[in-house]
């Protein structure tokens, strides 16, 4: 059955209305500065095509055109980020009831501030794609690291965000992360600090916490969790070191977590996967969780054996 009876439906919307007046923080009625989060994400695929131009977007640019390329580009893209950045600011208490003067202008100083990194950006990037092939033995060309690695997606993502970060921009960053974590599985907070030639292999499930510091030639593989060791303090954790610090020439396998602000894993550490780390480790150390020991059966043997596993697994199943 429908809610097509006039009612019916003037019930449901009475019970929203309600609903919106107990839980106030959670509406957005009657202002003008809401950011458009489709909007950021076509901004940070636009600046995608600067960082990396003729892989993405328009193709068959010239040499002769490229000036003008990136001139428009850059002025549609400089256009709608102040726009956001004019509504993200409006966010915080200082400018929540400043002037739309003060605000516009405010928006596009950091824009314009945000857009002059780019250069840096890429030299950070092209050294990151380097990385990645180097250290990637099925990787066919740079091409294949830039049209289709999920890890360059976000870590570019990243860098772009962490500027903005950087600039105290509010919002904006954590919708740019978010987005490439939803696309990739790789989530990055944009307070995250990460040095040159970074390579994430695979990626899928790694998560690098906003106090990360990673030095230069770091790699990660899938499953890899950079973190706290407890957040049960909520806010009273703002603004404190909660998230572990890597050092240069460090690879860590997949599935490893190393958690907490006073971690620090010294230069050319190498985790082996699973591992556990709460605690700092000394430079040029090796850390491996000892083998599982592996049965093997066979025959009739092998038939009770499974039999006997299934139970117990069944079992467990239940209990959870």
């Amino acid at each position: 059955m429908g809610i097509t009876d006039n009612t019916r439906v003037k019930k449901l919307v009475g019970l929203l209305l309600q609903s919106y007046e107990d839980h106030e923080e959670i509406i957005k009625i009657d202002m003008g500065y809401q950011m458009n989060r489709s909007v950021i994400i076509e901004t940070l695929e636009k600046l995608r095509c600067l960082l990396f131009p003729g892989y993405f977007g328009k193709k068959g640019i010239s040499a002769g055109s490229l000036e003008y390329y990136a001139g428009d580009l850059l002025e549609e893209v400089s256009f709608h980020l102040s726009l956001q950045i004019a509504r993200a600011i409006r966010h915080v208490e200082e400018y929540a009831g400043a002037d739309a003067k003060t605000v516009d202008v405010l928006a596009q100083e950091l824009a314009y501030t945000f857009l002059a990194k780019l250069p840096e950006i890429r030299d950070y990037l092209a050294m990151d794609v380097s990385a990645a092939y180097d250290g990637d033995p099925a990787a066919f060309s740079k091409d294949e690291i830039i049209s289709s690695y999920p890890g360059i997606y976000a870590i570019m993502v990243s860098r772009l965000a962490h500027e903005l970060y950087k600039l105290h921009v509010p919002l904006i960053p954590r919708i740019m992360t978010e987005h490439a974590h939803n696309v990739t599985g790789v989530d990055i907070h944009p307070g995250a600090a990460i040095g040159h030639h970074f390579f994430i292999d695979h990626g899928t499930g790694i998560v690098i916490g906003e106090t990360t510091v990673i030095g230069n030639f770091v790699k990660l593989y899938q499953g890899v969790t950079l973190g706290a060791l407890s957040t049960r303090g909520g806010q009273v954790l703002k603004d404190v070191k909660r998230h572990p610090t890597i050092e240069d020439h460090v690879t860590i396998y997949s599935g490893a977590s190393i958690l907490g602000g006073g971690t620090v894993i010294g230069e050319g550490v190498v985790i082996g996967s699973n591992a556990f780390v709460t605690k700092s480790v000394p430079e040029m150390t090796k850390v491996s969780v000892k083998n599982p020991e592996l049965q093997f059966k066979s025959g009739e043997q092998a038939d009770k054996w499974e039999q006997k596993e299934f139970l117990q697994d069944d079992f467990f199943d239940y209990m959870i």
